[in-house]
């Protein structure tokens, strides 16, 4: 029988317990567990270690370069859950939710094709406060329902799970071990949303205007890490960031999975 050590724990190499049925059957619970997929993409392989995983919330601006940093985490060994990712899935033709968005907002945010027409869908809500709430108030219960499931399915594995959470400051959650903020000057924002993605500046000034401010992100970050310039800084940045991970002290095993609360929850 061979011991390698991993981050974590140790590992014990089945193949080497061929010969003792006994201790094969009492480590077969420690066995890595199947690896977390979105599609076909693997973005995590967790293993069973006596529960002790962890979870960090992710949030930046629109423009900040967040989805580059998780996947810079994702490479590191985190096992990402991405919120936005999970809000398209939900809106899929013959979902509860697209049933409900076609319902309350018409059938004018169906696209030719049968799908969920997301620019429709913006240009009805993002004018107007109430529809905005409205569309909140049917997306973000599946969402949330649908990272617990997730989280459950995590909780008895080492995992270093990252919520990627655009919007975590304006829904004030808390619960989680740490909070990584992705920072940018809202004019480089711009810039980068007008260059890369295509849009108006009007646009971009509007959607950072409707998220929380550069203040109030770094506000509630426990690290920050500063995206205004190349990917080899950002990289570094990252680097730094995974050890900071690394020393954060996991929180005890065998407690239930709660979904993710507001952090003024408790006072309304």
């Amino acid at each position: 029988m061979s011991v390698r050590r991993r981050s974590g724990g140790f590992t014990v190499s089945m193949s080497d317990t061929s010969s003792c049925p006994c201790l094969r059957a009492r480590l077969r619970p420690y066995r890595q567990i199947e690896p977390i997929r979105y599609g076909k993409r693997v973005v995590g392989r967790p293993r069973r270690y006596g529960r002790r995983v962890i979870e960090i919330g992710l949030t930046g601006g629109i423009g900040s370069g967040k989805s580059t940093v998780a996947a810079l985490l994702v490479e590191r060994g985190a096992v990402l859950i991405d919120a936005d990712v999970i809000v398209r899935e939900v809106q899929e033709p013959g979902t509860p939710v697209f049933a409900a968005m076609v319902e309350r907002f018409g059938p004018g945010i169906v696209a030719a094709d049968g799908s969920l027409d997301r620019a429709a869908v913006a240009a009805v809500v993002f004018a107007d406060r109430e529809q905005l709430e409205a569309l909140n108030g049917i997306v973000h219960p599946a969402v949330s329902d649908e990272m617990t499931r997730r989280r459950q399915a995590l909780a008895a594995t080492d995992a270093t799970v990252l919520l990627d959470i655009p919007l975590l400051v304006e829904s004030k959650y808390s619960g989680l071990a740490g909070v990584i903020v992705v920072d940018v000057d809202p004019e480089l924002a711009v810039e980068r949303l007008v260059r890369h993605r295509g849009f108006a500046e009007e646009d971009a000034r509007a959607r950072i205007g409707r998220q929380a401010s550069r203040d109030e992100r770094l506000a509630v970050a426990d690290f920050v890490i500063d995206n205004s310039g190349d990917l080899e800084e950002l990289r570094a940045q990252v680097e730094k960031c995974w050890e900071w991970i690394g020393s954060l002290e996991r929180p005890e095993p065998g407690g239930p999975v709660e979904p993710i609360r507001g952090r003024n929850a408790a006072s309304g």
